[in-house]
Formats: C-alpha cells, structure tokens, sequence
C-alpha cells in the first residue's frame, strides 16, 4: 500500500485594496501628464497601470506548498527531514515573530497583510537558519501537511 502526503498548495495574493490603489497610480500617471495632451495622458494610465500591476502581482505571487517531500515556500526548498516543529502564529504572536522576535538568520516569507503564520524550526545542524517562518492563510493546514509528508518518509 502507497501513502501520499495531505497536499498542500496556497498563493499568496495581494488583497483587493491593493488593486485600487494600483487603478489610482494608473489615474495619478494621467493626471501628471494631462497639460500635454490626450494622446501623452492616455500612454501614461497604461504605463504606470501596467508597473504598478506588476509590481502588485509579482508581490502577491508567492507561493507555499508540500510536495515531494519539501516544503517549497518562495523561493526555498526545504526537506521535511530537516524540519522540526511547527508553530501556528495567529495575531500579536504572528506580529512578534515578524518583527522583535525575528532572527536575522531566519527564512521568512511574509505578507503583513495575512495575519497568520506558521513558524517551523530548522533541525539540520549543518544549516545556520534557525527556523522558517511562513505567512499563511491556513497555518493549521500547513502544519498539518508537514506531519503528513514527514510520516510517508518516515514509513518509506
């Protein structure tokens, strides 16, 4: 009998205000330029809309999931075997985390505008990063996939 892991895949948007405020750089970049003419307004919206759609989009696109055996968060792969324990995050605790408790040395993907958080020590002694600490919408469901991809290694 085969054991597969609880799958686990989360992006990480950026929230709906930020596309507002992206359609109000568009509308700044047309006002900037509205003395020169129509034509010169116009080319403006689309260019600083596009930048600034890029720039929120490029940010929201962040992507954590557990698969083959890693936890992928960004831009890191990291082996569930050199994983220790997961710490759901929620509210001030998240917060601390984020900013007096961080560790310089620490992995962080993080968007402060997700309120919640898992943090998961790092156990390889040959790694200086102490821990991991991952926003998450569903830190429970994270953790919960961690302990699944853990124990189909550990019975393989």
């Amino acid at each position: 009998m085969e054991h597969s892991a609880a799958p686990y895949d989360e992006r990480l948007t950026a929230p709906g205000s930020w596309w507002v405020i992206t359609v109000l750089v568009a509308l700044s970049g047309g006002l900037i330029l509205l003395p020169l003419g129509t034509v010169p307004m116009l080319g403006a919206v689309v260019v600083t809309g596009l930048a600034a759609a890029l720039a929120v989009s490029s940010y929201g696109s962040a992507r954590i999931r557990v698969v083959a055996g890693s936890l992928v968060a960004g831009s890191a792969r990291i082996p569930v075997a050199a994983l220790g324990e997961a710490h759901v995050l929620a509210g001030e605790e998240a917060r601390a985390w984020r900013m007096h408790k961080a560790d310089p040395r620490a992995f962080m993907l993080l968007r402060s505008y997700i309120p919640t958080a898992l943090r998961v020590e790092i156990t390889d002694t040959a790694d200086p990063t102490p821990y991991v600490y991952v926003s998450t919408r569903n830190p429970r469901a994270l953790a919960k996939a961690l302990d699944a991809a853990r124990e189909v290694r550990e019975t393989a």
